[in-house]
């Protein structure tokens, strides 16, 4: 275990060194959107936030609709190809229209990794374990800025991958009610020992009341695919009625490109127009 944590975190900080910002390039075309910025006490710093608004939203003013959430959310990161994947959705028909909130990196291993035991972890980057800060700021400062701004429902969603997936998984097991839908694209489930994943049955018995949806995917990844496999193989088992939740493997797929080229279906799959989960 030992040494296959210490291949993970060897090979992972190659290829999390770019984090989500390899995923798209500085001149990509992104649909037309607002940003604006947010200080945050949680945090203690200044986060940029970008949105996406779905076609019609400035004329249909009684509409409110979803809202998707997205770490990695910059214009140098995922929120280009996450933001034009939606909006060609919407306008083919093929996808409720939502709104689509990206999170600016600023610290992004900080933010996304909670506290760990394990030493190779902690060589990822100068400061980890920044996760319940992290979600504090999505919950108390974020969520409430987008409701005064936007018109929304109660509806949540969060995508995100990598790192970004293993907040996901994490905010799914610790505060299941932030969000209803969690997508979760190669989570790097590795992260401290496995912890979420040896937790996982345990946590599940103790909310048999969960009504989420959790949508777990993996590429070709030996540090990846083992522990994602074993969660899967924990909610067979244990997962209460009302959580309705998914396991894709991908082989097909890399680590860099799991995200771009698996989203497209998975959004349209989860927020299909025919889609009654979560509406309000």
């Amino acid at each position: 275990m030992r040494q296959s944590m210490k291949w993970a975190c060897s090979f992972l900080f190659v290829v999390l060194a770019v984090g989500s910002t390899a995923h798209a390039e500085a001149t990509e075309p992104v649909p037309p959107h607002h940003s604006f910025t947010l200080e945050s006490k949680a945090l203690e710093e200044t986060r940029r936030i970008n949105v996406y608004t779905p076609p019609g939203y400035d004329t249909a003013k009684s509409t409110r609709y979803p809202v998707l959430y997205m770490p990695d959310g910059g214009l140098q990161e995922d929120f280009p190809h996450v933001a034009t994947t939606v909006d060609t959705a919407i306008r083919a028909g093929e996808m409720r229209p939502l709104i689509v909130v990206g999170i600016e990196n600023t610290e992004r291993r900080r933010d996304m990794t909670g506290p760990t035991q394990v030493d190779e972890d902690r060589k990822i980057a100068p400061r980890v374990g920044g996760s319940a800060a992290f979600r504090n700021f999505i919950r108390d400062e974020l969520m409430p800025q987008v409701r005064r701004r936007y018109r929304v429902t109660n509806e949540t969603a969060i995508i995100g991958e990598s790192l970004a997936g293993l907040f996901i998984v994490e905010t799914f097991f610790l505060q299941p009610k932030l969000f209803g839908t969690y997508i979760a694209l190669s989570p790097s489930l590795w992260w401290n020992g496995e912890e979420l994943v040896r937790k996982a049955a345990e946590r599940i018995k103790s909310r048999p009341d969960l009504r989420n949806t959790l949508y777990l995917s993996s590429a070709d990844e030996e540090s990846i695919v083992p522990a994602v496999t074993r969660l899967a193989d924990t909610l067979r088992a244990s997962s209460p009625a009302g959580l309705k939740w998914q396991y894709e493997p991908r082989p097909d797929l890399r680590h860099d490109n799991i995200y771009r080229s698996a989203s497209p279906k998975v959004l349209r799959t989860w927020f299909a127009p025919e889609a009654t989960h979560g509406k309000q």
